[in-house]
């Protein structure tokens, strides 16, 4: 535990709140809520004991931590759930592309409009989802506009609008898709009864609608207004042939969703089950990554995360077992739907049988996930087939490892490589080198090193090897990497430079650069690969370079900390740069205090005099 984390952990309140893990880099890695944060987070950096291998590599990676005092369990609970879903951090659990499940949002409107959406906009709007079913959720909603005559346009209508004639009557008014609010043709209170009824045919509630449907048909018959009957006993169809789409699964008519989870490791699918009116409305799938140990923790989350942006929350919620923290998540969902929310564990009855049925639904769709991840995992793309070719290699270069030098001038010099699989970056693969055997500029010794340094250490722990090695450089470069490869007996593993100049592609054993079409795709796969170690190796080398600059320059001036430094760094580049500037810029750009900020530029001017009489 660091010095950082010591101190703030005394400063860490007693209430309900929720915390943030950052790493070295800044990036938040993890996000959790707690009924009282300092005994919370104090039992992280404690004994181990207890804790899973996940959350002790967690602990490892942690260089500080932040946290939000809230007023209640319930309020933290909503706030780990949304700064979860924005930040999406690396060790909470990840509900696949849960960002991009629609709804259907009813505006908040005096003419509210009823659309498909992928964004949720905190306006008062009414939302009803998520649903991961999207070709069933068009089927759901182009039979709401058939139903109900909502307009389809986005003007913001009201009376000033209307009285003041701003927007005229569209083709929908004309082929009776519309009911024309835009020109004041049909009442307010006319327009929010469709809108009722539209969020009563959410809730699985149709009784009502087809009761009002059947008498405006009958009343328009009796009046001999049979296109307009004709329209309503349309409508009646439309809604009845829905209904008999869907299953019958219930006696009772009450509402309610059932969740069920299964899992394969760190992998898992939740499936969804809303029935309403004894009928199931829909089933939605959450496919889910870095799954918690603990099935109560994992069921809390997807709870949390499903209900937190919808409106569309039954009055009962079906679980397999009780979720972590059930008080407070029935608290969260009683407040969102503005009634009362219980969870129920059937063991025997129809419910049972429903999450019998929700369940296999589950591990069914598990199978398959687990089905084409493997079948991903075995198809070589055809870029690399082309590689293959193109360089008449035994195999596909299926993991394809890069490396690149960089220094400044003989100073900092370092090395980097970067790890490509299936012709895609796998960035937890880079590898950084310091240079630790060559002194002064010499890109041909630095690669060997940094080749055998590597290749070296995968071979003493008996880890499997690259089908393909891509040095940035000619002749000279690839040779050095050759002769370190060959020195620990890996001479069969292919090599290959590519020099800069003229994209060419050299081969051990070949005076002659390869006979490559410039257009190849498989060479365009390797200059992006080099491209990347390029610059992966540029980065660390620009790092290195102003980490060495703190350390040695400007970190001994009284006034500069560390985080001034960093600004200092940020904001100008190198001594050079800051020699040229007045105190009133460094002060303008970065804060630091004018009298300091002379110290530093005579210092930079110190040393560039230092380095001109060298």
């Amino acid at each position: 535990m660091n010095e950082l984390i010591k101190s703030k952990l005394k400063q860490v309140p007693i209430m309900p709140g929720v915390y943030q893990f950052f790493d070295a880099q800044n990036n938040i890695i993890y996000i959790g809520k707690a009924k009282n944060l300092r005994n919370r987070l104090r039992s992280y950096f404690q004994s181990s004991i207890n804790l899973s291998a996940k959350t002790m590599i967690m602990i490892r990676k942690i260089a500080y931590f932040e946290w939000i005092v809230v007023r209640s369990e319930v309020e933290a609970l909503m706030t780990e759930a949304n700064l979860i879903k924005k930040h999406k951090p690396k060790y909470n659990i990840d509900l696949r592309d849960d960002k991009t499940y629609p709804f259907i949002r009813i505006t908040k409107e005096p003419y509210p409009q009823v659309v498909l959406t992928r964004k949720i906009i905190k306006d008062g709007s009414k939302y009803y989802g998520p649903f991961t079913d999207v070709a069933r959720l068009r089927k759901t909603l182009k039979l709401l506009y058939k139903v109900f005559p909502i307009r389809s346009c986005s003007y913001y209508i009201d009376q000033k609008s209307i009285d003041e004639k701003k927007i005229s009557l569209c083709l929908d008014y004309h082929i009776k898709k519309c009911e024309g609010p835009c020109e004041g043709l049909v009442t307010k209170s006319h327009y929010l009864g469709m809108v009722q009824r539209i969020e009563e045919f959410m809730k699985g509630k149709t009784q009502f609608t087809e009761s009002y449907l059947h008498k405006r048909m009958n009343d328009a018959s009796k009046k001999q207004r049979y296109e307009e009957a004709v329209i309503y006993r349309d409508q009646l169809q439309a809604i009845q042939s829905f209904k008999e789409k869907q299953s019958h699964v219930a006696t009772d008519f009450k509402e309610r969703d059932v969740i069920a989870l299964t899992k394969d490791r760190e992998i898992g699918i939740a499936v969804i089950l809303r029935i309403r009116n004894g009928r199931i409305f829909s089933r939605d799938k959450l496919a889910i990554k870095k799954l918690d140990e603990q099935d109560s923790v994992n069921l809390k989350n997807i709870i949390t995360r499903f209900y937190l942006d919808s409106d569309f929350i039954p009055s009962e919620i079906s679980l397999q077992k009780k979720p972590y923290n059930e008080k407070e998540l029935i608290a969260f969902l009683k407040n969102k739907r503005g009634g009362p929310v219980r969870f129920v564990y059937p063991q025997k009855g129809n419910k049972a049988k429903e999450l019998r049925i929700t369940f296999q639904n589950a591990r069914l769709l598990l199978g398959e996930w687990i089905i084409n991840r493997d079948k991903r995992k075995d198809r070589v793309p055809k870029l690399l087939e082309k590689l293959k070719c193109d360089l008449n290699l035994d195999k596909s270069p299926r993991r394809i490892e890069a490396f690149d030098i960089s220094h400044l001038g003989g100073t900092n010099t370092v090395a980097a490589m970067v790890s490509f699989i299936n012709a895609k970056p796998e960035k937890k693969g880079y590898r950084k080198f310091k240079i630790k055997s060559v002194d002064g500029v010499d890109d041909y010794l630095a690669m060997r090193e940094v080749v055998f340094r590597r290749y070296k250490r995968l071979k003493n722990e008996n880890r499997s090897l690259p089908d393909l090695i891509l040095i940035d450089g000619g002749k000279g470069q690839l040779n050095m990497a050759v002769s370190a490869m060959r020195e620990l007996g890996l001479e069969y593993v292919p090599l290959i430079g590519l020099a800069k100049k003229l994209e060419q592609v050299f081969i051990p054993g070949y005076p002659d650069a390869q006979s490559i079409n410039k257009q190849s795709a498989g060479l365009l796969l390797l200059r992006n690969i080099r491209d990347e170690a390029h610059r992966f190796a540029l980065k660390f080398q620009k790092n290195k370079r102003k980490k060495n600059m703190t350390k040695s320059v400007f970190s001994d001036i009284p006034g500069v900390g560390q985080k001034r430094l960093q600004f200092l760094l940020q904001s100008f580049d190198g001594p050079e740069m800051i020699a040229k500037l007045t105190p009133e810029v460094i002060n303008g750009k970065t804060g630091i205090p004018l009298k300091v900020a002379r110290k530093i530029i005579n210092l930079a001017n110190n040393i560039i005099d230092s380095k001109s009489e060298l």
